[in-house]
C-alpha cells in the first residue's frame, strides 16, 4: 500500500513517544517494501527541527539528532516537490483553518490517490470529514 507519511510519525522513529513501535512497524515494512512512502521536500526540515528542538529540551542527547537526521536521510522515501502542491494546501488550510504545511500533506495525498498517516490528532480530527484518506498512526494495522 502507498502512504504519505507527515513528519509526526517520522519522530516517532527516534523519539520516545506513543505509538513509536508502530512507527517503527511502519517503518520496518517501507524498508521491506511492504509498503511504499512517500513525503513533501519540507518533511526534512520538519524533522530536522524537531530533533534539534528535542536535544534542547534534553529529550535526547547530542549527537543523537545529526545520526537521527543522517539515518533518515539514508533511507529517505520518495521526495515530492511542495512547490505545486502550494495552491491546493492554501486553498484547504484557508477553508478550515490550519496550517499550511500541514495542508501540503494533504495536497499531496490527495494528488497520489493514498492514504496519509499521521500522528497529528488535531488534524485529524479537523479534515477527517471532508478528507476521509487521512489517518491516524494509531488506527493503522501494522
Amino acid at each position: 500500500m502507498n502512504f504519505v507519511l507527515d513528519s509526526s510519525v517520522a519522530l516517532k522513529w527516534f523519539l520516545p513517544e506513543a505509538d513509536s513501535e508502530r512507527a517503527a512497524r511502519l517503518r520496518d515494512a517501507y524498508v521491506a517494501r511492504v509498503h511504499e512512502l512517500s513525503v513533501p521536500d519540507l518533511f526534512c526540515t520538519e524533522v530536522a527541527h524537531a530533533l534539534a528542538k528535542a536535544e534542547r529540551r534534553g529529550i535526547i542527547r547530542p549527537p543523537s539528532g545529526s545520526d537521527n537526521l543522517a539515518d533518515l536521510l539514508a533511507a529517505l522515501p520518495p521526495v515530492h516537490d511542495s512547490i505545486p502542491l502550494l495552491p491546493r494546501a492554501f486553498e484547504i488550510a484557508s477553508a478550515v483553518r490550519i496550517g499550511v504545511y500541514d495542508c501540503v500533506y494533504v495536497a499531496l495525498a490527495e494528488r497520489e490517490q493514498c492514504r496519509l498517516i499521521t500522528a497529528d490528532e488535531r488534524l485529524t480530527r479537523t479534515l477527517r470529514d471532508d478528507f476521509p484518506f487521512i489517518n491516524l498512526l494509531g488506527e493503522l494495522a501494522l
